[in-house]
């Protein structure tokens, strides 16, 4: 019990010290989210959080410790919604169109500026960095996720219609905050419903599923889409 009777003044209960540290968490949150981990400061990230910067270096060693956290939290906060799910035993298809209507919500809202495991990656590029590698294990997790689901309702091509999904979320999530919200959330529902009913049409017949990968056009060569350079 002893460590928990620690605080950010070194005395006291250790509620305080959870307390500031999801203080900093959330604000966190919302500043890196929002504007970019690279375009806030700590001084900014103590002063909104109302701590002190022995209280901040107390709980993370730097922004990129607190950067790493704040994945963490979304990550987590996406696995316990998906798993209360899961254990509830709803259907699997359910499930997926679940995940597809929550992410149409939050492509909706006000102050949505696109994925934040996306945004994060761009920011720390380096595939050995610890945001970076937060971001791919998320991801990684997600994708399996996903598969699953798929597996359950078809046990054939499960792997490809999951990649598909992720596919379909990336580009909704990016397009929703370029675009029109609406339209992408409209056309993200569209693209999970045909996934699905052609995954569940791989189960009863594999043909059906070779018919439809059999009926796509020939590849178009000569397209750049890669910055000059690149």
């Amino acid at each position: 019990m002893g460590d928990m009777t620690r605080t950010a003044a070194g005395a006291g209960t250790g509620r305080r010290v959870s307390e500031a540290r999801e203080r900093l968490l959330g604000t966190a949150g919302q500043l890196f989210y929002a504007e970019g981990i690279h375009t806030v400061g700590v001084d900014r990230l103590v002063a909104e959080a109302k701590v002190t910067n022995a209280t901040f270096y107390r709980h993370f060693r730097s922004k990129d410790d607190l950067a790493v956290a704040y994945i963490g939290s979304v990550d987590q906060a996406i696995r316990a919604q998906i798993g209360t799910l899961t254990a509830a035993d709803v259907p699997a298809d359910a499930i997926l169109r679940g995940i597809g209507a929550s992410l149409v919500e939050q492509i909706r809202s006000p102050g949505y500026r696109g994925c934040a495991f996306l945004n994060a990656a761009a920011e720390f590029p380096d595939p050995g960095h610890p945001v970076h590698r937060a971001v791919v294990e998320h991801r990684e997790w997600f994708l399996r996720t996903i598969t699953a689901l798929f597996a359950r309702i078809a046990d054939t091509s499960a792997d490809h219609a999951g990649r598909h999904f992720v596919m379909l979320r990336d580009g909704a999530m990016s397009a929703g905050y370029l675009g029109d919200p609406v339209l992408a959330g409209e056309t993200l529902l569209r693209g999970i419903d045909g996934l699905l009913r052609i995954h569940a049409a791989r189960g009863v017949d594999e043909r059906a599923a070779a018919t439809v990968q059999e009926s796509s056009a020939a590849t178009v060569s000569g397209i750049e889409c890669s910055p000059p350079g690149a």
